[in-house]
Formats: structure tokens, C-alpha cells, sequence
């Protein structure tokens, strides 16, 4: 029961084939199961979801269906807020922290029936993309528990591939929704900037960090942002179109579209394995209709504007945090924002709108741009991070991630689709890129391309 999907264990509901109560016990069962080898929720709230799951049965019972979500298990990324339940964002420093307000993403999941299971694994504040911190450890690949489960948002995608939970969010700025999607053989969409309302009371405006969703498919995918999306007045950026966006057919007939292929984004160095698996990505396109074509791009703009707004972020955010109580990552990256200077954030503007603009002219052309999501494929778990790619040596812990930060930039939606396996059977993701806004002609590509495949109905071992 656990694998259904999302909207399959709906209909079940609906039809009252199976209860709340019996679709949450099952859960738990697996969650008892494979969550002490996986590591993936961090916190588990079992009592208070069989009172939810016993209150759902008793509103189908008088024929009150909640919402879009009702009765379904779900877990939440432990960088949201969840009233009266620990959320420790990865860090030391909040490892006792209960919020006492939802994140919107919680509550408009909550709102829409969903019923939360427990919090999901992260680095600390998301900081990287293979999730380790040092309250709860590592989050283990389901594929080979040996591999890193990819990250920030490596709890929801290992639970969500392993069958814990029907569906999960998590969060994106340089790729932590499509790595760890690539990783564990599920999909994870980072919308168009404002597409999920994201308030803050420091960074409003800022743009390369979106909340999103994560799923075994696509269809999964739109319908949890039908209900995540929409218009929050808290939220300066966030867009006025509603969820109902998300629930118009996926179907899309691709005869006449043009998609770009970008193997490597100009020159990225990309593990031949990942090379070889996503190679295949164009051919199943031009099956399907679509006119093919690859392109040379250079995106090389997006690297110091992503590094300087990045920067920024954090010693915004995190700089009068107790710095000796922070992780290594978190540091490395409140020193560099504290050094950030008037004339970098001036530079970072003009590189990403020039970018925004070249873009523009780019997606007047092409329908779509496919690449891999990350470099390398899954990567040991007991490694802090990828250190060199092809024998060429990387700078630092954030290199290895340049295929999906690049694209952060772009404010453009990209979606992580499963698109094979390495030779040691080891899931790998392609990506595919919109226009700004055109989320939902992202996930009906998608769509059509998990369809056309069928990678992501491969199940993991957990061994």
C-alpha cells in the first residue's frame, strides 16, 4: 500500500476502500521498518497522526472531505516550521526549538487534510547537498545505504522513495529539492521564485531560495502544488495565480516543440556514468514528437552571482548566530557574506540580469533546456562532499552542485525527472528547465517524459 501513489491512495480513501487509520498504520510500519537503517525522519510524531488519521475517518464518515490531501501521510522538511513540534533546522543550536506558528507550507498541507507523520533530515539550515549534521547524523541513499541520499532535502527524498511518507516538501537553493529528487529516484520541482509563498522577516526578497514539492511522480507533484501554491500577502514576491494552475491535464503533445540539450551547461565536468544515463534523455524526447537540439551555452554568469547573493544570505541570516556553535559549512559561508561588499552586490545584479536577459532571448527560441541535475551520481555517504570530478580537483564543498545553482539563477522553474540508472544501479535524474512562471509546462514535459520511461517505478532494497 505504501508505494501507491499519492493520488491512487486518494481514491482509495475517497471511495472508502481503506480507511486513514489504515493507510497511516502502514506508514508507521515501514517508517519502524526501514527508518533505522535510512535515517530520513528525525522526528516522529506517530500518536498525534493516528488522532489525525482517526479524526479524518470520522469527517469521511459524515461525508466531509477536507481538502485535496485528506487523510494522506506526509512529513515535512525540518527547516519548516511546525506549531508545538520540534523543528531543529539540522542545528545544535535549536535542538530543542518547538515554533509555535506553521511554516505556510505546513499549514496549507495541514489545511488540505494532510496528516504529518514526523520531520524530515537536513544539513544545518540546508546548508549543502548531502545530508549529515551532527544531531541526527546521516540520511542514507535507499538504493545503497552505503551512498549519500543527496540533500538539503535528502530526508524527504529517501522517505518518500523508501515508502515512508506519500508525499513531502523541502526546499531549494542551489539544487536541495532536484539533487536529492536526482539521488533517490523521485521527482522534486523548484517553482518559479514566488510560485510557494515564502515569508521572512530578513531576506523577503530574496529570490535563489524557494520552498517546493517532492514525489514519486509527477502527477503527485501537481497535486501538492495545487495546494502549496498561491498568494500570501506576507510573501512580497508571491505570485496571484492560484493552485488551480496545478490542476489542469498534465497531458502534452510534444510534436513541434523545441528543447535545448546541454550535456554539461558549457563545460561542466560531469561523471561519465551521469553522462551516459542522462545521453538518453533526447532521444526519448524526439520519440515522443519533440524537435531535439544540442546547444552550447554559457551560463558561467551565474557562478559568482550565485556565490555573492548566497553569501550575503548568510551572514544575513545566520552571521550573529554564536559562529564557534556552528557547523563548518554554515561558517565558511558567514564568512564570505560578511566580506561581501557594496560593489560584489553590484556586480551579482548586473551578472544575473544580463543572464535574465540572455535567457529571455534563449527561451524565445526553445520550448525547453534539458542537462543532467547534478555532476556525479549518488557519492559515499561518509564523504563530507564531491572533491573532484573526472580527476579534476574541485574548490570547495559547493563545486560539485554547479549544474543545478547555475540554474537557480535563472528564476526559472526545473524539475528533477528519474532518467536511469548507473551500472551499479544507482538512480540518476535529468533536469528540465522552463521559462520563468511556466511551472506547469515544466511538470507536463515531465510527465510526459516519466511516462515514456518508466525509471521511477524501480524500487529501492534498502540494503
Amino acid at each position: 500500500m505504501f508505494y501507491l501513489t499519492a493520488t491512487e491512495m486518494l481514491e482509495l480513501l475517497r471511495t472508502r476502500q481503506v480507511s486513514a487509520v489504515e493507510l497511516l498504520e502502514a506508514h508507521l510500519r515501514r517508517i519502524e521498518e526501514i527508518n533505522p537503517r535510512v535515517n530520513a525522519i528525525v522526528t516522529l510524531v506517530a500518536e498525534r497522526a493516528r488522532r489525525e488519521a482517526e479524526e479524518a475517518d470520522r469527517d469521511l464518515a459524515r461525508g466531509r472531505w477536507r481538502g485535496p490531501l485528506h487523510g494522506l501521510p506526509v512529513a515535512h522538511k525540518d527547516l519548516a516550521d511546525t506549531a508545538g513540534i520540534r523543528t531543529t533546522y539540522g542545528s545544535p543550536l535549536f535542538a530543542d526549538h518547538v515554533p509555535g506558528a506553521d511554516s505556510p507550507i505546513v499549514r496549507r498541507m495541514r489545511e488540505a487534510g494532510a496528516i504529518m507523520v514526523g520531520k524530515t533530515n537536513t544539513p544545518e539550515f540546508g546548508t549543502g547537498s548531502h545530508t549529515v549534521n551532527e544531531l541526527f547524523g546521516a540520511t542514507r541513499n535507499p538504493y545503497d545505504l552505503s551512498k549519500s541520499a543527496g540533500g538539503s532535502s535528502g530526508g524527504a527524498a529517501a522517505a518518500l522513495a523508501s515508502g515512508m511518507v506519500a508525499l513531502a516538501d523541502g526546499s531549494d537553493m542551489g539544487g536541495s529539492l532536484r539533487n536529492p529528487a536526482s539521488f533517490c529516484n523521485v521527482v522534486g520541482l523548484r517553482p518559479t521564485p514566488g510560485r510557494v509563498p515564502s515569508p521572512s522577516a530578513t531576506a523577503a526578497w530574496f529570490t535563489l531560495g524557494v520552498p517546493g514539492p517532492m514525489a514519486r511522480t509527477v502527477e503527485d507533484l501537481a497535486l501538492l502544488m495545487s495546494v502549496v501554491s498561491g498568494f500570501d500577502a506576507a510573501s512580497p514576491l508571491s505570485i496571484a495565480e492560484g493552485g488551480a494552475v496545478f490542476t489542469a491535464p498534465l497531458e502534452l503533445d510534444l510534436t513541434g516543440l523545441r528543447i535545448a540539450w546541454s550535456p554539461d551547461l558549457g563545460g561542466l565536468p560531469v561523471d561519465a556514468e551521469t553522462a551516459k544515463v542522462t545521453a538518453d534523455a533526447p532521444a526519448v524526447l524526439a520519440g515522443l514528437g519533440a524537435r531535439v537540439e544540442r546547444v552550447e551555452l554559457d551560463l558561467s554568469d551565474a557562478e559568482d552571482a550565485f556565490r555573492i547573493y548566497r553569501a550575503w544570505y548568510y551572514a544575513l541570516s545566520y552571521g550573529d548566530l554564536p559562529q564557534d556553535r556552528l557547523g563548518e559549512n554554515v561558517r565558511w559561508n558567514v564568512e564570505r557574506g560578511r566580506a561581501v561588499t557594496g560593489a560584489d552586490l553590484a556586480r551579482a545584479e548586473r551578472l544575473r540580469s544580463g543572464l535574465y536577459q540572455r535567457m529571455a532571448g534563449f527561451f524565445g527560441t526553445y520550448d525547453f533546456l534539458i542537462a543532467p541535475v547534478s555532476q556525479v551520481p549518488p557519492f559515499p555517504v561518509d564523504a563530507p562532499h564531491v572533491s573532484e570530478i573526472n580527476g579534476q580537483a574541485l574548490p570547495d564543498y559547493l563545486a560539485w552542485m554547479r549544474s543545478a545553482y547555475w540554474i537557480s539563477v535563472l528564476h526559472a522553474p526545473a524539475a528533477s525527472v528519474p532518467c536511469g540508472f548507473t551500472s551499479g544501479g544507482l538512480p540518476v535524474g535529468v533536469q528540465i528547465v522552463g521559462r520563468p512562471f511556466g511551472d506547469m509546462d515544466v511538470l507536463r514535459l515531465a510527465h510526459a517524459f516519466e511516462r515514456a520511461t518508466g525509471h521511477g517505478t524501480r524500487r529501492p532494497t534498502c540494503r
